[in-house]
């Protein structure tokens, strides 16, 4: 879909709302009626749909639609897309009409912008067209929330640069999701991550949490391609590369700031690239067929949403709704074991046009199908082998839904008189075979200590906290100003090994880069 199809798609559900003001409208359900269904542990469907409507064909809906403003559009994209925004994103507090545009013509013909041009329409122009089509999918949620948070469209351009717009990337590094963010970034911008959810990989979330990230990179740096490579290379690199050649930068303006620097064989090879790779990949995704490429619209990425209780099996939600578990799957990527997380409800994305009856198609289903585990009691001599062996699964996969089973150090064996949740083979087959995201991978500087920043902090806490001082901890790591959000990665303490390469492969956002690039 073309930025200006999505535009005039959404100015038309903007004209087709107006149109029908008078129109009737469902009464909003008592505050009562969601208590009592969390105590009765029944799920709860939403009405709301993530989704363009077709507007009827009127004189008068064409006419409404010719006069509807920027800002109402982008508001009705916030409504169509917006699943709730992580705390650290909540900054967007008003829609900003005139977006900054992502100023790529003039440096078309820069060397290594030309060099990538050609390696993308020609060498790996397969890959780049099928990437160009993953992300058609996801290019209206994201362009419309990059315009609402007053961020050039083009930045999603940096997803398909980090992933090839996969929310299930993973890398070297452990960085995950479309935006590649680390364990740190993402849960200090409000994502969940741990062991049943991992938010990195949903499509919506993740871009909300770029996003905040990319607008604080810019207001620190004055510059979209500073930012975009503080992304790549950790916002500290950057800063402390422009205070070293501060007296060679004089007279360097806006985005030329980033050649200047790049010029200078400060950066990182991989960040010296990175700008370029984004500016050749908006150049030819803006006109395809310049470059020979003929790209196909994947549907968007659309969806209603229904409230399911703890520990719901996905393929249950599934049969409910009449699709695949598959699909299920595809629309929940954050869902890592096959089974909604426990303890809590949970909302659950399913398509469009199915929430309306789900909760008496969920009820319809056997006690059986709706049910995730079989709970059995460990008994003396049982290994997680037997235990999973009598299960028909493999030990790895009992170990998904049991972390924190207690097993006997010597002997290997289960420890006895434990509850032991053994999955259905429904509840493992929607599963993900993947490590603990909570985990966090850092850098291999081993000398040197690091801090993530957690909401609430200040820079002056954490330095009393490691017995520094403020002025030190914003030398280490570049800092013209005391400004810090949550999810930063700090060096609080060098030791006697460290350098500032060091850093750059273990800061913030270094860490974020895929284990293979273009």
């Amino acid at each position: 879909m073309t930025r200006s199809n999505i535009c005039a798609a959404l100015a038309a559900s903007v004209a087709l709302a107006a149109c029908q003001h008078n129109a009737p409208t469902t009464a909003p359900a008592p505050e009562g009626t969601a208590a009592a269904a969390v105590a009765a542990q029944t799920p709860v469907s939403t009405s709301a749909t993530d989704s363009v409507r077709a507007p009827a064909d009127s004189a008068a809906l064409r006419a409404d639609t010719a006069n509807v403003s920027s800002a109402e559009v982008t508001k009705t994209a916030q409504q169509v897309f917006g699943d709730s925004t992580p705390p650290a994103a909540a900054a967007v507090d008003s829609v900003i009409d005139d977006a900054p545009a992502l100023d790529v013509e003039p440096y078309e013909t820069q060397e290594r912008v030309a060099f990538y041009v050609k390696m993308f329409s020609g060498p790996a122009r397969e890959r780049i067209e099928n990437r160009l089509e993953q992300g058609s999918r996801y290019e209206p949620m994201m362009r419309a929330k990059l315009r609402a948070a007053g961020l050039p469209e083009d930045l999603v351009y940096l997803a398909l640069i980090e992933s090839g717009y996969d929310p299930d990337a993973y890398s070297k590094a452990a960085a995950v999701g479309m935006w590649q963010l680390m364990t740190g970034t993402a849960q200090g911008s409000g994502l969940r991550v741990d062991w049943w959810v991992d938010e990195r990989r949903d499509p919506v979330r993740s871009t909300d949490a770029a996003i905040s990230f990319l607008r604080y990179l810019n207001d620190q740096f004055g510059s979209l391609y500073l930012a975009a490579a503080a992304y790549n290379g950790g916002p500290g690199r950057v800063a402390r590369g422009l205070e070293r050649y501060a007296d060679d930068l004089q007279g360097t303006t806006g985005e030329d700031r980033f050649f200047a620097l790049a010029e200078k064989d400060y950066l990182r090879a991989e960040t010296r690239n990175y700008v370029p790779q984004l500016i050749a990949a908006a150049l030819i995704a803006k006109q395809p067929t310049r470059y020979g490429m003929t790209l196909r619209t994947l549907p968007p990425f659309v969806y209603d949403t229904v409230v399911v209780a703890a520990s719901t099996p996905m393929a249950a939600i599934a049969h409910a709704v009449g699709v695949p578990v598959s699909q299920i799957v595809e629309l929940n990527p954050q869902v890592l074991r096959g089974v909604t997380p426990p303890k809590t409800r949970f909302t659950v994305r399913v398509p469009v046009g199915t929430a309306a009856h789900f909760d008496s198609s969920f009820a319809a289903l056997p006690a059986a199908e709706r049910t995730a585990y079989t709970r059995i009691i460990s008994k003396k001599g049982d290994t997680r082998v037997s235990i999973a062996r009598r299960a028909h699964i493999t030990s790895t996969q009992l170990g998904w839904y049991n972390p924190k089973l207690e097993v006997a150090r010597k002997s290997g064996r289960v420890v006895a008189g434990q509850v032991v949740l053994v999955p259905s083979e429904a509840v493992v087959a929607a599963a993900r075979d993947v490590p603990d995201p909570s985990i966090e991978i850092y850098g291999s500087s081993r000398a040197a200590v690091y801090h993530t920043v957690k909401r609430g902090e200040t820079l002056g806490g954490i330095a009393r906290h490691y017995k520094t001082t403020t002025k030190t901890v914003m030398r280490l790591n570049g800092l013209r100003k005391s400004i810090i959000i949550p999810g930063q990665r700090l060096i609080v303490r060098a030791g006697s090994s460290h350098s500032s390469s060091s850093h750059a492969r273990s800061s913030r956002k270094s860490t974020k880069r895929q284990a293979k690039r273009h």
